[in-house]
């Protein structure tokens, strides 16, 4: 989406727009950008005079509303007219996240706060429940867990692994490809593999994902892209925000905060589910390291 598009607080269809905005077409980019840009103006419309603003198909505005979670252009219509009621009410304006060479220091700490902030927002609103609930489920009974994932991702996959190692369960981070194949080869039924891959099409993240899945492994994305090369090999999805890119600030730092909002999201759903055991091994842990805080 472009940087123009505003921002609105807390708006599930706002997240989605920007979430989803990298697997539409470009006739669908247009649909989407003008409902983001003008929720009242677009709900006015019928489909038949939305198509014509955005100079698409009728069928490309309800392929788009439908891409978006809602059966059918009048639905959201509904949605666009709620949108337009809450940036109505008078709460504050949008900022802008672009950070410049000359930035005071205050303001650059005022602007990533406000993109972590979106971000974290868009991850929840887009976060499919479901989705994740099956993936705790998966994980908390899994004999042994994978997690894939190099450069930024590979940071957070060793977030990851430590959390799960700390609840007792036996979890292994790998960011070598070779390492990470061979290893997927052992997996089987009740094993589960993890990639975290911002763009869904990470190669070294896909190959040992692949493996995984055909072996047995119950799999799941952590992905940007949930239309991406990996989903095709996930039996669960678990989508992140689309991050916002800039010169001074790449996708590879601001889509690690999505990513680890969901692994967060994840570790607590399987401390949950696991409690009887997680609590004393966490308890454990803290025990058996308390000593170095001690110093």
């Amino acid at each position: 989406m472009t940087r123009e598009v505003k921002e609105i607080f807390g708006s599930a269809l706002a997240a989605k727009v920007r979430t989803l905005g990298p697997s539409m077409t470009r006739s669908m980019h247009r649909v989407a950008e003008a409902v983001a840009n003008d929720p009242a103006g677009c709900a006015a419309l019928t489909v038949t005079g939305l198509a014509e603003r955005t100079g698409t198909s009728e069928a490309t505005v309800v392929r788009t509303a439908r891409l978006l979670g809602y059966p059918g252009y009048r639905d959201l219509r509904l949605a666009l007219a709620g949108l337009a009621a809450q940036q109505q009410s008078g709460r504050a304006p949008a900022i802008t996240t672009d950070i410049a060479v000359d930035d005071p220091i205050a303001d650059v700490v005022a602007k990533l706060a406000y993109d972590e902030q979106q971000t974290l927002a868009d991850t929840a609103a887009g976060l499919d429940t479901a989705q994740l609930g099956a993936a705790v489920a998966a994980t908390a009974s899994a004999r042994r867990i994978d997690v894939y994932g190099v450069g930024a991702s590979g940071l957070v996959a060793q977030d990851l692994t430590q959390k799960l190692l700390r609840i007792g369960l036996i979890a292994q981070a790998h960011s070598d490809p070779h390492l990470a194949v061979t290893n997927a080869v052992q997996l089987r039924s009740g094993d589960v593999a993890i990639a975290i891959t911002h763009s869904g099409a990470t190669g070294d993240v896909i190959e040992p994902l692949r493996v995984a899945f055909e072996h047995g492994a119950t799999t799941v994305a952590i992905t940007g892209r949930p239309n991406g090369a990996v989903a095709q090999y996930a039996d669960h999805v678990l989508t992140t925000s689309t991050a916002r890119e800039s010169e001074l600030r790449p996708a590879a730092m601001s889509s690690r905060t999505s990513q680890l909002l969901v692994v967060d999201c994840l570790f607590v759903g399987v401390a949950q589910r696991t409690y009887e055991t997680a609590a004393p091994a966490l308890a454990a842990s803290y025990e058996a390291l308390a000593h170095r805080h001690r110093r």
